[in-house]
């Protein structure tokens, strides 16, 4: 399905009545702060960690080179411009931009949402995630370091108004006629019921419906039980590795068996086959919780923790293309508001996680995407 065609297609309640809708996470480190120039030195951001990769056995693809964006800096409005124009083209209905508030009024990498949103430029949806833990220096050979504490409760009120005017703005991204708000570790807010309530009470009061929460889901949490509308399910090394662990033939596979090596020896990353596992990532609950699935195009975040990282060795456009199709094929039967799918992520680029052009492969990620949404379409 092109993009002029999805844009076509008729709505229902202001929601695209399209296979589904694909919300991208959107991290901002690609500008110099005064955070980060003090921590790692003057002019550093994550493209630092990009191009100084290491590779760490024959065929590592590493270090990963931008395509035609460049190595860009999300200053500049025609950056940002420019990767809203691609990520319409390509079937990615909105960005979900990380956000980070650890209290108190302190706030990092702020800036190029803010200017989104006071520019009214691009002309594109978007919705907040609240990435909820203390920053350290464990990605940087530093893991005892205590950058900023994620501190509780941290002002709710004061932290709700910084984000109000997002939640007024003709794009932001609604479900239910609510703003929808990602929270990445429900769990670790103490009064998890409170944060909800409070929240739910200042929306209400600032002329909104309400929220539509989404929390990453963890084993130990039940979103409905804590008051959250939705979560997704972590598409994390941890779950491929229980796999491994509860399934006796795949103990006799390689990846099990590079993995026990890696982790006893410490001597290099952990390796997955893409092939093999990414079939298990676009998953949401079994039972009457209502769920998004994520779908990841590659993960390699061996440029930030080197040994200590993990590689999904092997993806390619047409693996991520069969993944695509899978998660949509997981919510086509719901209702247009409720057909949601995560991507992790449109610019992660230090975790080998990003859907932007690069050199090896150009657009061919992108239009993989587009691929497998239409393809899910059309056996719907």
């Amino acid at each position: 399905m092109s993009a002029d065609d999805q844009s076509a297609l008729p709505t229902e309640g202001g929601v695209p009545s399209s296979p589904v809708r694909v919300i991208a996470f959107y991290l901002p480190q690609f500008y110099p702060t005064a955070y980060n120039d003090e921590w790692w030195g003057p002019g550093f951001t994550e493209w630092t960690n990009v191009a100084g990769a290491r590779r760490w056995y024959p065929g590592h693809y590493q270090p990963r080179i931008p395509g035609e964006l460049g190595f860009y800096d999300l200053r500049l409005a025609e950056t940002r411009n420019a990767q809203a124009d691609l990520a319409r083209a390509h079937g990615v209905h909105a960005f979900c931009y990380w956000h980070y508030w650890f209290g108190d009024g302190v706030r990092v990498l702020e800036r190029p949402f803010r200017e989104v949103l006071e520019s009214g430029s691009p002309d594109f949806p978007f919705c907040l995630a609240w990435a909820n833990q203390s920053w350290s220096g464990i990605w940087h050979g530093a893991p005892d370091r205590i950058l900023v504490e994620q501190r509780y409760p941290g002002d709710e009120q004061r932290h709700f108004e910084s984000l109000e005017a997002a939640f007024h703005d003709d794009r932001y991204v609604r479900v239910d006629g609510k703003p929808l708000l990602f929270v990445l570790l429900p769990m670790e807010i103490p009064d998890v019921r409170f944060f909800v309530d409070r929240w739910q009470e200042l929306a209400r009061s600032s002329g909104l419906p309400g929220l539509f929460l989404v929390g990453r889901s963890r084993a130990e949490w039940s979103s409905t039980q804590v008051g959250f509308d939705a979560c997704v399910i972590a598409p994390t090394v941890p779950p491929i590795r229980n796999r491994l662990a509860q399934d006796k033939k795949a103990r006799f596979s390689l990846d099990w068996r590079l993995n026990a090596f890696a982790r006893r020896t410490q001597l290099f990353p952990t390796i997955y086959s893409y092939r093999e596992w990414a079939k298990y990532i676009p998953r949401v609950p079994n039972d009457d919780e209502m769920g998004f699935p994520v779908v990841v195009p590659g993960w390699d975040n061996t440029p930030r923790a080197g040994r200590r990282g993990s590689i999904y060795h092997g993806s390619t456009p047409e693996l991520f293309e069969q993944q695509v199709a899978r998660a949509a094929n997981l919510v086509t039967g719901r209702s247009a508001e409720h057909r949601i799918i995560f991507l992790q992520a449109w610019n992660e680029w230090a975790e080998g996680n990003y859907l932007e052009p690069d050199r090896k492969f150009g657009r061919r990620f992108l239009q993989a995407l587009q691929s497998g949404l239409g393809a899910a379409s059309a056996s719907s």
